[in-house]
């Protein structure tokens, strides 16, 4: 636990009271999380029970919230460290690792589909509560981008690494490498790549295969921190880089405030600075419901056409609240709290 930086002429009395308060919430939790890992079954809220709602809601003690269904199994590897008394940080890097090596998904990590000259191309970044970050882009054949954004963020003073640069700094730190595509995306590039000469003769972008997974956390001491990764479109133009590995655009975390990740369209989040956004709406009284609504409203205004333009946000404040919200129908969150683990679906502006 980090100790207060200012003392008093009673100070040392007063970080002992803190550090037993602190003891006595961190057993409560790892009982009750002991408790809730008993838990199998997921619960999930039906959208006929959304629709027309500004659905939002509140947890006590640590909570974990990441986008679409493959957030379940990670938030199930980040509660695991939560459990033990790990940092948030630790966690959020542990959770979307599970979504990382998943070969059967097609948007995240070394089963993500490659961009139109075959490449896969992997973004990642990382925030704690100290407003530490660290990002790598357009990486290619390791297995783990999030591990490295990681140690960008401790091991460098930079914050963003990209392509072969950020290559060369995970080989030279032992970082996994593996070879991409895997063979079933492999067919399937070859099949597209027939079907779709005509998009190799202009530089257009295409709405086929797109999602990544944005992870937020609320530790025992209530620290936030977060981590986003993605393999970006499928099909994508070679070089392209969307908002995920964007501090700020992806993923933004404020102590002061409370965190916020997105996905879907990565070019309009970067446009309208998505997840910063968010957090300082937060900052100005906005529920985390109401800053994600905003969020997209904002976006839904510097855009004349919507046709397939899908965003959502997901975002937690200190006091534990949480909310979502997306331009279309569809989006869901994974959520875990010391009371229950569940999909949401996300409240949202219009149908498709």
């Amino acid at each position: 636990m980090k100790r207060m930086r200012k003392c008093t002429k009673n100070g040392w009395r007063t970080n002992l009271k803190i550090n037993k308060m602190a003891d006595q919430q961190r057993r409560k939790f790892l009982k009750l999380g002991l408790a809730g890992a008993a838990l199998s079954a997921v619960q999930p809220l039906k959208a006929g029970e959304l629709f027309g709602q500004s659905f939002e809601g509140k947890a006590k003690g640590p909570i974990i919230i990441s986008t679409w269904n493959h957030g379940l199994a990670a938030n199930a590897a980040a509660w695991k460290v939560l459990e033990k008394g790990g940092s948030a940080i630790d966690a959020v890097e542990a959770g979307v690792k599970v979504t990382e090596s998943d070969l059967t998904n097609r948007s995240v990590g070394i089963g993500g589909m490659p961009d139109r000259d075959g490449h896969v191309t992997l973004d990642a970044c990382i925030m704690d509560n100290d407003s530490r970050c660290g990002s790598v882009a357009f990486l290619e054949g390791i297995a783990h981008p999030i591990s490295v954004a990681r140690a960008v963020m401790d091991k460098t003073q930079h914050v963003m690494l990209v392509g072969a640069g950020a290559k060369k700094f995970a080989l030279e730190h032992g970082f996994e490498t593996i070879k991409t595509p895997i063979p079933e995306v492999k067919a399937e590039y070859k099949k597209w790549k027939k079907e779709n000469a005509d998009l190799f003769k202009k530089p257009e972008i295409n709405h086929e295969n797109h999602d990544t997974i944005g992870l937020l956390a609320m530790d025992q001491y209530g620290n936030f921190s977060g981590a986003c990764t993605t393999s970006g479109w499928a099909y994508k133009m070679h070089g392209r880089v969307g908002d995920s590995p964007i501090i700020g655009a992806g993923l933004f975390i404020d102590q002061e405030v409370g965190a916020a990740t997105s996905t879907g369209l990565g070019e309009a989040i970067i446009r309208v600075a998505g997840s910063h956004t968010v957090v300082e709406l937060m900052r100005h009284g906005y529920s985390p419901y109401d800053a994600c609504k905003e969020a997209c409203m904002r976006i839904i205004k510097k855009h004349d056409d919507l046709t397939g333009l899908q965003c959502g946000f997901i975002a937690l404040d200190k006091e534990g609240n949480y909310g979502a919200y997306s331009i279309y129908a569809g989006f869901n969150f994974a959520l875990r709290t010391m009371e229950e683990e569940k999909m949401v679906d996300a409240t949202f502006d219009r149908n498709w």
